[in-house]
């Protein structure tokens, strides 16, 4: 059984460590998918919903499912290892993000988080979330 995962707010933002992917994603819903349709396209996340089963795709996958390329995003991994009971790991990242104009559409996965950004700004929300730890390291001294 994996380790829990951290809840202390300010050791989580002053631990974390954000990278962010070479590779772009969108999001996409098929009414009628279904996962085993869906496999050969290597989807990154996959969510049910009332109208259809949302998957997160590579740029290149999205093209070849025929779906939509735009808007795609860059994902964001942070580092760190939140409990999923954590409490406003999310709201301090997507204010800081919010802050800097750049929506942030957070994925929280068992042992990290990923914050998926517009392509064009995904250089500038790496660097909004690397002083938002900074900050947080100097509170914590």
């Amino acid at each position: 059984m994996a380790l829990r995962g951290g809840t202390d707010l300010q050791e989580l933002l002053a631990s974390m460590e954000a990278s962010v992917s070479e590779e772009s994603f969108v999001f996409c819903c098929f009414p009628n998918g279904s996962i085993e349709a869906l496999a050969e396209h290597h989807p990154l996340g996959l969510f049910w919903e009332n109208e259809g089963l949302t998957a997160i795709l590579s740029l290149e996958s999205a093209g070849r499912a025929g779906v939509e390329t735009e808007p795609s995003f860059r994902r964001i991994s942070l580092a760190v290892h939140s409990s999923l009971e954590a409490v406003g790991l999310t709201a301090a990242i997507s204010s800081a993000l919010a802050e800097a104009g750049i929506s942030a559409n957070v994925v929280a996965a068992f042992y990290h988080d990923h914050i998926f950004v517009q392509d064009e700004k995904a250089e500038l929300a790496l660097d909004t979330l690397q002083a938002l730890s900074r900050s947080a390291k100097l509170t914590l001294k």
